[in-house]
Parts: C-alpha cells; sequence; structure tokens
C-alpha cells in the first residue's frame, strides 16, 4: 500500500480526541481512526523505510510505529489517548534510547520529521563534546553542509551554563543536553499529498551523514572507547 496523503478527517479525528479524550468518543470514533490516521501513517512509514532500506542495505533499520494508547502507568492527569502517532526508523536493538532516531510525527496542529535522539545520556553527550574537542574538523565539515540546507534547523535544550568553548561554527552544537534536526509546518497541502512520502525520504537521505556521525559515536561510547 502506498502513502496517498492524509484527508481532512484524519486532522478531524486528532482534533476530536485532543478535545474528547475519553474512551466512549475514542470507540464511537475508531473507525475513523483505523482508517484515516492510523493507516496513512503506516502506508507512509513503510514506504519511507522501504526507500531507506533499499539505499542504505547494510544498516540496521527497523521500522517502529507508535499507539496510540498511553501508558497507563504514566497518564499523570492526561487522558488515555495520544493526539499524535509517529513513526521512527532506526537501528535495531531493545535499548534505543539515546541512539539517533529518524522519525515523522502528524498531530491536529502540526507535522514534524527529521532525525534526533531521544532522552540521551549524560555520558553520551560528554563523549560528544570529547570528540568535538579531539577532532573538531569531522562536525565542522557536516555542520557547514547542514548550514546550507534550508528543509532541517537544529533544535533541542541548551546547558544554562556552558560546558566548554569551542569554535564559533560549533557552538550551537556544542552546549546541549540533546539534539534534534526538525522540519516542523502545520497543515498544509503538502501534508494531504502523496510527495510527502518524497520529501520524507529526500530529508532522511539529507540527514544520514550525521545519522552516521552520531551513530559511530553511540558505538563508541558504549563499547567504552575514549
Amino acid at each position: 500500500m502506498s502513502f496517498e496523503g492524509y484527508s481532512p478527517a484524519a486532522l478531524d479525528f486528532l482534533w476530536g480526541i485532543r478535545f474528547n479524550n475519553e474512551r466512549g468518543w475514542f470507540l464511537a470514533h475508531k473507525e475513523d481512526y483505523q482508517s484515516h490516521v492510523l493507516a496513512p501513517t503506516r502506508a507512509l512509514g513503510e514506504q519511507v523505510y522501504d526507500a531507506m532500506h533499499e539505499k542504505y542495505p547494510h544498516e540496521p533499520f527497523l521500522l517502529k510505529m507508535s499507539r496510540i494508547y498511553r501508558d497507563a502507568r504514566r497518564l499523570h492527569g492526561q487522558g488515555p489517548y495520544k493526539d499524535h502517532l509517529w513513526f521512527c526508523i532506526r537501528a535495531g536493538g531493545e535499548d534505543w534510547t539515546g541512539r539517533p532516531t529518524f522519525y515523522f510525527e502528524v498531530a491536529p496542529d502540526y507535522y514534524s520529521y527529521g532525525m534526533g535522539f531521544w532522552a540521551p545520556k549524560a555520558a553520551l553527550m560528554e563523549a560528544y563534546r570529547r570528540r568535538i574537542d579531539l577532532h573538531p574538523q569531522e562536525l565542522e565539515k557536516l555542520v557547514r553542509k547542514f548550514n546550507r540546507q534550508t528543509q532541517f534547523v537544529l533544535t533541542g535544550q541548551e546547558y544554562k551554563r556552558k560546558k566548554g568553548e569551542t569554535s564559533p561554527l560549533l557552538e550551537p552544537w556544542y552546549n546541549r543536553k540533546s539534539l534534534n534536526f526538525q522540519h516542523e509546518l502545520p497543515p498544509d497541502e503538502r501534508l494531504f499529498s502523496p510527495e510527502l512520502a518524497q520529501d520524507i525520504i529526500t530529508g532522511f537521505d539529507g540527514l544520514m551523514p550525521l545519522y552516521k556521525y552520531f551513530d559511530a559515536l553511540c558505538a563508541a561510547e558504549a563499547a567504552g572507547e575514549k
């Protein structure tokens, strides 16, 4: 099944669950969720994954789809359902936190895709800064290329107190608790077009050098290398 674009009914459902986050409403609209949100998101994820796997067959990528059901142990006063859905493409393994991950997410008021980290450990970010200190030219080359494109922006929480000094080029990348390379827009005509899939594939391909840089860093940190 190829991705044909989302429909306005997808946003209708996502707005609906945001303001009616309870079981009765969800069950009454479950077919809308399955047809207009879940099915196209799965089709989009599979199309993007297939393209990435074909181009990078030696990367141990897996496709992971989110569930609309919140973890009952972590509701924290929120309703039992999410008002957004996502898929991610990442390396295999049980523990994928702190690993570079490609992602797409759709919500009632935005859609977003890119590559970044989910809750990287402090030790990983320390290893990242050490690598910059020892081999700044590796990241400088990638940053220059990243700064020439306009699809993604660098985001991620910054430390309140600087962790060190580096070149002006790398300064925005150095003192961060996490890094995310993000393209986010309010719902527009692209969301409803099959061409969105190619936008994401092209974007992920452009981020691949950064993915490999951070994936190698994660592997080295896990192996205890300096």
